[in-house]
């Protein structure tokens, strides 16, 4: 889990202050992904009891602090969670008390039924939970559930890993967003060379800041700046994820 502080690299190269654009009045959406209990194997025995998106950090769920970053956003209007856990009492009842605490909806939906937590308030959907029947990973997960995502027009819509605990610059990574539109933005940071090879590393243009080249976990060093699972995609980045998808599904790689 990575749990250093985190701020926005030269991946996007702009600085956390940089948020004027942020600001303006659009339509965003976010989804964190929790994976499921088959999970979170390092956790053990302790995950046993408690789902890990609900292990306490700085002393409220881990999850309490995507969800209230995803609140502070301006323009967000929905959360989605994103994994294979069965709807359990201890999951519905942080929801319940999340969504009342935000005045947001946290949706969570499921492949085959949805179990919602009912509004807040007039206006105010309720909790749904997506939930995997086998995990697809985060590019599969986005695309089974990509009419779920992309219902009301979202401009944009974050995704961030469950266990990835940050100060999230959501407002920056927006802000760059609308300077420099890309259809997928992801947040790094620098690590040392033997901490890097813990990560996906990603090896970027210095000019232009895109992305030339990504490993995941390398077994030698690649680059000393690391994924920080988390990212902002446009509506059009569904498509070529799709297409990968399927691919992958046809040679039976999935």
């Amino acid at each position: 889990m990575h749990q250093k502080r985190i701020s926005v690299s030269s991946v996007l190269g702009i600085h956390s202050s940089d948020c004027s654009l942020g600001c303006i009045a659009i339509m965003l959406k976010a989804v964190i992904l929790i994976g499921g209990p088959q999970k979170g194997t390092r956790f053990r025995p302790l995950s046993f009891e408690v789902p890990k998106p609900l292990f306490p950090v700085a002393g409220v769920p881990m999850i309490q602090h995507h969800i209230e970053a995803c609140a502070q956003v301006p323009g967000m209007q929905e959360i989605l969670l994103i994994g294979f856990y069965q709807p359990d009492e201890p999951l519905t009842r942080f929801l319940e008390a999340a969504q009342q605490e935000f005045h947001l909806p946290i949706r969570c939906l499921c492949t085959c039924t949805i179990w919602g937590l009912g509004g807040t308030g007039p206006g105010v959907p309720g909790d749904r939970y997506l939930q995997e029947f086998a995990p697809l990973g985060t590019g599969g997960g986005l695309y089974h559930f990509r009419d779920q995502i992309l219902a009301g027009g979202p401009e944009a819509f974050f995704v961030l890993n469950a266990d990835v605990c940050s100060d999230f610059p959501l407002s920056a990574m927006l802000d760059a967003h609308r300077h420099q539109p890309h259809p997928f933005l992801l947040l790094g940071t620098t690590a040392n060379r033997t901490q890097s090879l813990n990560y996906g590393c990603i090896v970027e243009n210095p000019q232009t800041h895109e992305v030339l080249h990504y490993v995941e976990k390398p077994s030698t060093f690649v680059s000393d700046i690391i994924n920080c699972g988390i990212y902002l995609f446009s509506p059009e980045a569904l498509k070529p994820l799709g297409d990968v998808f399927q691919r992958n599904q046809q040679d039976g790689q999935l």
